[in-house]
């Protein structure tokens, strides 16, 4: 590309990061890496009332996390005052922008008499200063806000670049306010002085935006700046088909991270929300760096689907290495005041299970038992640990005193007592499973008892 290729991703603090601003991010950061260019990190922080300083710092962790590096930032609107305010005086000096000391009581007056006609409701232009117009006089003691001048003919147009063409007809948009009575700049007008002076090439965030779009490109223009190109990715719906909320992902992205999802798994997921390469379901993080583009972002609503997220977080944690799962699950049973010293080897243990499993909270579940006392349930010691199971284990558990420690050996005696008091293997591995773990099913027995290690399974026995 031609200009060197610049983007950003912009979220206002007053919340966590949720899956739809991580996909967006993602994609801004992809796509800036896909074409060596800088990934700007922008926090807009002009809702004083609702911004928080935890809502900041939960967006940064939640980029962290998910390892979406920005190369400058972030950076706060509300530390930009100065500058917002010089290109007002500019606009102003300009004639591209005007005081306005209409107040919000006479701004309903106005609007009411339009629905009353059937017409938009809108500001009428009264303050707005043309040649030949006589402006009314200026009120006492009162402060004005300042307005854009928009166009009053023609057509603003864009060509979304996952849209397609837009245009929306000047005549649809009044005079958008750019500062209030108290002199704060509005979101609208920030936005603009921020992506000028950030020399931001691609603008990529949600269709929400889109009625945004024609305003901020008026005022570009007005002040002279480049119009970056524009490309508004559509909604994400929930599993039913509605609006994406919190009972079905809108939720913060570390609650992914708390629920035992694996960053790329999330990585992966969110990259196909939209956009596809082929046919292509599971990717690394530099595959998709590599392929992504914005031609191959679907204009119309992505579908949430948290069963296809499972499915991947599966795949993703069976290719983990067993350490590196162990090195996340430790600290998850270390939250349940479980610890695994003196204990089997946590990694040998992990590796038993990796393929059983669709989370990380699924994997520490399962392993906790070879770390605590474990009692089987009453229903389960009724139904399995029979007079005649526990003689059979009680034959088991003396020869396993003697028996070399290795799974094939461990196979070998399980099968040699099965066959001497005229059991099925199931006779004598559910009652044996049951006994040590508290559980009917585990993985393959003979694995079980190997990593359990002789002396807990003894001590189990007895």
């Amino acid at each position: 590309m031609s200009t060197p290729v610049r983007t950003r991703f912009a979220p206002s603090p007053t919340g966590f990061l949720h899956i739809g601003g991580a996909r967006t991010a993602l994609f801004s950061w992809a796509f800036a890496r896909r074409h060596g260019g800088q990934f700007v990190l922008r926090i807009e922080d002009t809702d004083v009332a609702r911004s928080t300083p935890e809502a900041v710092q939960a967006i940064i962790d939640g980029m962290s996390w998910l390892e979406l590096t920005h190369d400058e930032g972030p950076f706060y609107q509300m530390q930009r005052m100065e500058r917002y305010k010089q290109v007002i005086g500019e606009m102003l000096a300009a004639g591209t922008a005007y005081h306005c000391y209409t107040q919000p009581e006479e701004l309903e007056v106005i609007r009411e008499a339009q629905r009353a006609r059937g017409e938009k409701p809108r500001y009428d232009g009264r303050w707005r200063p043309e040649p030949g117009k006589v402006l009314p006089a200026v009120p006492e003691g009162l402060h004005p806000v300042v307005r854009f001048k928009n166009p009053l003919e023609g057509v603003v147009a864009w060509d979304d670049l996952v849209k397609g063409h837009i245009e929306i007809s000047n005549a649809e948009l009044d005079d958008l306010v750019i500062a209030r009575a108290d002199g704060t700049p509005t979101y609208n007008f920030c936005v603009v002085v921020d992506d000028w002076d950030m020399r931001i090439s691609h603008v990529i965030r949600g269709d929400d935006h889109v009625n945004n779009t024609p305003r901020q490109i008026n005022i570009l223009k007005a002040l002279g700046a480049s119009v970056p190109l524009y490309a508004h990715l559509s909604m994400i719906l929930g599993d039913d088909g509605t609006k994406l909320s919190k009972r079905h992902g809108a939720v913060s992205v570390m609650q992914y991270d708390e629920e035992g999802f694996l960053k790329e798994a999330v990585i992966n997921y969110l990259a196909r929300l939209g956009w596809s390469h082929g046919d292509e379901e599971v990717f690394s993080r530099e595959q998709f760096v590599e392929w992504f583009d914005l031609d191959h972002i679907t204009p119309s609503a992505a579908q949430f689907n948290t069963e296809k997220l499972k499915w991947l977080n599966a795949h993703y944690i069976k290719q983990t290495e067993p350490s590196v799962l162990a090195a996340d699950v430790v600290k998850r049973l270390a939250a349940r005041a479980v610890s695994v010293e003196g204990g089997p080897e946590l990694a040998a243990v992990v590796a038993l299970y990796r393929e059983r499993v669709s989370t990380l909270v699924e994997l520490a579940d399962s392993v906790e038992s070879y770390f605590v006392e474990v009692a089987p349930s009453a229903e389960l010691a009724a139904q399995h640990l029979t007079e005649s199971a526990c003689s059979a284990l009680a034959l088991l558990a003396s020869k396993l005193a003697l028996v070399s420690w290795d799974k094939a050996a461990l196979s070998g005696l399980i099968k040699e007592t099965c066959s001497e008091l005229g059991l099925k293997m199931p006779q004598l591995a559910i009652p044996l499973r049951v006994k040590l773990l508290g559980v009917a099913q585990t993985p393959s027995i003979d694995a079980v008892l190997e990593v359990l290690g002789r002396e807990r399974v003894l001590a189990r026995l007895r």
